[in-house]
């Protein structure tokens, strides 16, 4: 069982927040980490991510690749240090928070919650706000998230 973190950049690391953020997640869900990999990238790898894996020529906060389903977690995501400061920016919400609730995003996706209808999506939203306030942040008011 292991969760391993990578930053190909030269930004701060919160390694430590950011892993207890997985966990939370993923003991909220019943879950365990088999073998979980995230990599925390600038916008040009992720673009290059995007091209190659999912025919996209643009900058997301995350992409997650999910290699299991059921409550044995095996993925990895990739989150993007570029646009999560764009959306701190957008959303007023902070860095650090942020970029947790990108990382809180991707663990829910790595245990096959997705977010391609509206319902998907609050239903997501939900879970980040809950899995946030059980890290001590706060979230965002729902009229500021609706574009998310």
């Amino acid at each position: 069982m292991t969760i391993q973190l990578y930053n190909t950049t030269r930004r701060p690391f919160p390694e430590a927040k950011l892993k207890k953020a997985i966990q939370l997640v993923l003991s909220g869900e019943g879950a365990k980490a088999v073998s979980i990999e995230g990599i925390y990238c600038g916008g040009r790898m992720m673009r290059r991510i995007n091209r190659e894996y999912l025919g996209h020529d643009y900058d997301t906060d995350t992409v997650t690749f999910p290699y299991s389903e059921g409550l044995a977690v095996e993925g990895e995501f990739y989150v993007s240090f570029d646009e999560v400061s764009r959306n701190a920016v957008r959303f007023r919400s902070g860095f650090m928070q942020e970029l947790l609730r990108v990382t809180v995003h991707s663990s829910l996706h790595l245990l096959g919650y997705v977010d391609g209808s509206s319902a998907e999506r609050e239903q997501m939203r939900q879970k980040e706000d809950h899995y946030l306030r059980g890290l001590g942040l706060g979230v965002l008011p729902t009229e500021e998230r609706s574009s998310l």
